[in-house]
């Protein structure tokens, strides 16, 4: 495929909740945007309304899909569910704040923090079934729009995965990319492969954002 039909993505992490303030893990349970959010969501629609967009994807929990909504209101493009683009499942650790799960589960949180990829927290995901799961809807979204750009709204653990197969980095590589709630990155998708474009652009928010990578 050449350049010219290869599909743009926008990729995008949902506004904040209160949980990311709290640096609570959210997973895969519901929790909704707070205030802050909700305006980051508004902005962002308002820095998209001119984006050509064939399509707009979200993870169904309702922090991305509302997200996603705000883009729709500014675009006109319908919202479609895809529960691929969920958030790592991340099993007894949710609910809890990263300082709990150290205190209570100090071997596990260990792993956790050294990234070991086959690590599973007891009726989550590892970051290689997340890895596997997270390319292969992502490409069969992309694969449905050649030629196009789509919107995919997800999670900060999806955007890791998908920043790191754009760049090629192994999934034990430190982070040193942002994944700022409502940033706007830029990717191209072809047979072969995810490629980058831009990232982290945060331009449309007049204030910080809270960059809390994995909830």
């Amino acid at each position: 495929m050449n350049s010219a039909q290869a599909t743009r993505i926008l990729a995008i992490r949902h506004g904040e909740t209160l949980w990311n303030v709290d640096s609570r893990i959210q997973g895969h349970l519901d929790i909704g945007l707070n205030d802050t959010g909700r305006w980051q969501a508004e902005r962002l629609g308002l820095a998209l309304m001119d984006e050509p967009m064939a399509a707009i994807y979200a993870s169904d929990l309702s922090r991305a899909h509302d997200t996603a909504l705000a883009v729709s209101r500014h675009t006109g493009v319908p919202v479609q569910p895809e529960p691929g683009l969920r958030e790592r499942s991340f099993g007894e650790f949710e609910g809890r704040t990263f300082a709990e799960i150290e205190k209570e589960l100090p071997e596990q949180a260990q792993r956790w923090r050294q990234r070991d990829p086959t690590f599973t927290p007891a009726g989550g995901e590892s970051l290689l079934m997340l890895e596997a799961r997270v390319l292969n809807v992502a490409a069969r979204l992309a694969a449905q729009h050649p030629g196009e750009q789509i919107a995919l709204f997800a999670h900060g653990g999806v955007m890791d995965i998908l920043y790191r197969a754009a760049t090629r980095l192994d999934l034990q590589a430190a982070r040193t990319w942002a994944l700022g709630n409502t940033a706007i990155n830029r990717l191209l998708w072809s047979p072969e492969g995810f490629s980058l474009v831009g990232w982290a652009d945060v331009q449309h928010l007049s204030e910080g954002t809270l960059d809390e990578s994995s909830t």
